[in-house]
């Protein structure tokens, strides 16, 4: 029986990693720490809570001793940081609290777990850490002159990708913090050992999303009949990744990758922001009969700073090292998008309340 610590478990993409993980395997034991910011939602981890191998920390990975106090109770095999600030349109208002969070806590955790699993000799034995990243600590590519009418590349055989060798370039705060986490975890690596591998995925999409993003805030949206804020022109282009491919990435990377790497996961599923706002009203019309739900909807407000023109990810080198690649096209994972978020309505009413709504106002009532 192994064990994961997992912080940042009650977010979108650790819960979903966390409930993945606990179907797949009979023989791990997951450990949630996480500090339950606003976007973290034990909600998301109901139908886990009372498992035997599940047990939830509430603390912040910028709390050394509550960190090391977890390591010490449960001496965890590995350690899958996503704890993180994530939003780029917070960050843009709030730099200083991503540079806290995602950097400082980041080293924090490190340095906890060095600690932990130092085993006196300059080893760690089998421990290994895994890192959470993203594919906007590159910056962004040019969109190809021959586009697919969903944005996609014409020739994608021809056309530019992040790869791991890619030179960082983030434009953001959000991936200004990121990149430097990710590069003092390789610091980590390179100086003392630390068995450490990082990950940088694509967009994900899926269950249990804070409607702050793209997609759950267009279906949101869409369904109550509100305005459809879309960045600039629209033709902003995403690599879209399905949640549970990203989970079963980062299990493959966690388990098997090798020490020091950095593995891209992308999705292969470039998609144009317009294209998928039109693909979410088409397919929240047909799932629900409900004709007013229409593309009168689609209202286009300034566009974000620094916004990025193109993201699109190369996952080659952890297909042909471990053999991943990603399972679900963007056509069916946003129907079964769209299908859970109306399946779950008491979930989403809970997590747009409050202080979403002040922030949500915050960010579009004025542009």
């Amino acid at each position: 029986m192994s064990t994961w610590l997992v912080t940042g478990g009650a977010g979108f993409i650790g819960s979903n990693f966390v409930l993945y993980m606990l179907r797949t395997y009979d023989d791990v034991r997951i450990v949630n720490l996480d500090a339950l910011t606003y976007a973290g939602n034990l909600e998301n981890l109901l139908s886990v809570q009372d498992n035997p191998r599940y047990t939830f920390v509430h603390a912040d990975i910028r709390d050394a001793q509550a960190v090391a106090d977890t390591l010490a109770a449960h001496d965890p095999d590995y350690v899958i940081n996503f704890a993180a600030e994530s939003h780029v349109d917070r960050s843009i208002a709030n730099p200083g609290v991503f540079a806290d969070t995602n950097v400082m806590g980041t080293v924090n955790l490190l340095n906890c777990c060095r600690a932990a699993w130092d085993d006196g000799t300059g080893g760690f034995g089998a421990h290994r850490y895994l890192q959470v990243g993203t594919d906007e600590v590159y910056g962004t590519l040019a969109i190809p002159e021959a586009l697919n009418a969903d944005g996609s590349p014409a020739d994608p055989e021809h056309t530019d990708y992040f790869r791991e060798d890619t030179p960082l370039s983030p434009h953001s705060p959000y991936s200004a913090s990121k990149t430097s986490a990710d590069l003092f975890v390789k610091a980590y690596h390179d100086t003392y050992g630390f068995p450490a591998v990082i990950t940088r995925c694509s967009n994900n999409y899926g269950p249990y999303q804070f409607p702050e993003k793209l997609i759950p805030l267009m279906i949101n949206n869409a369904i109550h009949h509100k305005p459809l804020p879309v960045y600039g022109d629209g033709l902003n282009v995403r690599d879209w990744l399905y949640v549970d491919d990203h989970c079963k990435a980062i299990d493959m990377v966690a388990r098997d990758g090798r020490l020091g790497e950095v593995y891209n996961v992308g999705g292969h599923n470039e998609r144009a922001n317009i294209y998928i706002v039109k693909t979410i009203i088409q397919q929240v019309r047909e799932v629900t009969g409900d004709e007013q739900v229409s593309e009168d909807l689609i209202t286009y407000v300034q566009d974000r700073a620094g916004h990025d023109r193109r993201y699109g990810m190369a996952p080659d080198k952890i297909r042909a090292e471990l053999g991943w690649y990603p399972q679900t096209p963007y056509e069916e994972g946003i129907v079964k998008t769209i299908r859970w978020y109306l399946d779950n309505p008491t979930w989403v009413e809970h997590v747009t309340s409050g202080a979403y709504q002040d922030y949500y106002e915050r960010m579009y009532a004025d542009k």
